[in-house]
């Protein structure tokens, strides 16, 4: 059989269920080599270099599944002395990420057809990895919700129930039912209860040097704010027998509840949270370190472990929501809540496999084959003939120091500056084609939309 691209002695992870192609399977690790034609899988096992074009040879690498990040801002439009398309999907391919699925808060939100389709229009010929985009749920457009999360490259209903940009905005229970009953899909949603947000500000007092310390963010957005909005969703849910996404879970409250709901919740977990811990992040990082919901004390930290190992963690994401120095450099709360992530999802996942908090399995299920499993995605996430031949490539034992003139974002900057991390992506494949090998883009512009199951 001719081959395109054919990589030899691959150490990968395989499905050890594939009769069921719309479930998610425990992977396995074997070796073997992989046959690309057309930019899919074509053959798997030991095969003959005679007949490809192209060879790499992966000894002493691990050919992973392409790795997802399903959650970024990348602020385009509107928002774009930020990020943009091409500086966020840039990053993305330098971490090792093959696809990314882009959040509706931008400037102006992402609530229409038209606004949608004009995402989609900017991301063709312009985007490094694949690509899909959220729509934002909003007071005025509930009733298109169906329409918007069945327009191509759509990977769902994004909802915010704590604030956010423009009117993106789902405070109250009456509206979160008419999202869950017009939507079809999963639904992935930011967990914060505005009614306590708002009782709670007046807890943000100056310190005596008269400024408000960014230390107190965790306590102005407590745990109880987000399990009071997760228990709404799910009872919501569970009322109109509805699947949701909940996002970046931070504390012990919401991995214990959403552990007896597994059948109609999904969960996503952040490095920055299995990582830094209050108040140690506030101390050395100032607003930097500062998002939504917070990064927390290190009893919440061990609860998100805790429950990544016990199966109520589906998938991690990197929330990447990048902002400028300068707005950073505000006094707080006059800053905005977000940092870079994209590009450091990987290393510093791969440093917690080198630490033995996880296995690199667990990893490689929670970045590719549940991500698949949980939206749907068609031909992406595994190693397996006829899916799409994307693959990011690591070297477990490569030591590296993360450091912010790495990063290709338009922020320039990373809360993980001078962390050293061992593991570290050196390729990074799509549909065939090898797009960045050690640090280098060598095939730019590659990125394709995304395609997911419809039931």
């Amino acid at each position: 059989m001719n081959f395109d691209l054919l990589i030899k002695n691959a150490t990968t992870f395989v499905p050890e269920n594939t009769t069921d192609l719309g479930k998610r399977s425990p992977l396995k690790k074997t070796q073997l080599d992989i046959g690309i034609r057309g930019g899919r899988i074509v053959d798997l096992g030991q095969l003959s270099s005679s007949n490809a074009e192209q060879v790499l040879d992966a000894n002493h690498l691990v050919v992973l599944p392409g790795i997802i990040d399903s959650q970024v801002h990348f602020r385009e439009p509107g928002l774009t002395h930020k990020e943009d398309i091409e500086s966020g999907t840039r990053g993305a391919l330098l971490g090792g990420i093959t696809g990314i699925f882009e959040m509706p808060n931008t400037k102006p939100s992402t609530t229409t057809v038209d606004l949608f389709k004009q995402k989609v229009t900017i991301a063709k010929n312009r985007s490094h990895t694949h690509f899909a985009f959220y729509a934002g749920a909003a007071a005025d457009n509930v009733e298109l919700l169906n329409e918007l999360e069945n327009q191509e490259f759509c990977s769902g209903i994004k909802v915010f129930m704590g604030s956010s940009t423009g009117t993106l905005l789902i405070e109250d229970d009456v509206l979160l039912e008419k999202v869950l009953k017009n939507a079809k899909r999963r639904v992935a949603v930011h967990c914060e209860d505005e009614f306590r947000l708002r009782e709670r500000k007046s807890l943000l007092i100056p310190s005596s040097d008269g400024k408000i310390p960014v230390s107190l963010h965790p306590k102005w957005r407590d745990e109880i704010t987000s399990l009071n909005a997760v228990k709404r969703l799910i009872y919501i849910a569970e009322k109109f027998q509805k699947k949701v996404h909940v996002l970046h879970v931070t504390c012990q409250e919401e991995v214990e509840f959403l552990a007896s709901y597994k059948n109609l919740a999904s969960v996503e977990v952040l490095p920055q949270h299995l990582t830094l811990h209050a108040p140690d992040c506030y101390e050395k990082w100032g607003c930097k370190a500062q998002q939504n919901p917070p990064i927390r004390e290190k009893k919440h930290q061990e609860a998100l472990w805790k429950a990544l190992h016990n199966g109520v963690i589906d998938v991690i994401g990197s929330d990447h929501a990048p902002h400028t120095l300068e707005e950073k450099s505000k006094d707080y709360p006059n800053t905005p809540s977000g940092m870079t992530g994209v590009q450091t999802l990987l290393p510093v996942m791969l440093n917690h496999v080198n630490q033995g908090n996880l296995s690199l399995q667990k990893l490689t299920e929670l970045l590719t084959e549940n991500v698949r499993d949980v939206f749907q995605l068609k031909n992406k996430g595994r190693v397996q003939i006829g899916f799409d031949a994307d693959f990011t490539l690591i070297d477990l034992n490569k030591e590296r120091l993360i450091q912010n003139s790495w990063i290709a974002s338009k922020s320039q900057w990373t809360i993980f500056d001078g962390l050293k991390v061992k593991g570290w992506p050196t390729h990074t494949i799509l549909k065939g084609k090898i797009c960045m090998q050690d640090d280098e883009i060598l095939n730019p512009f590659c990125g394709n939309g995304f395609e997911f199951e419809r039931n």
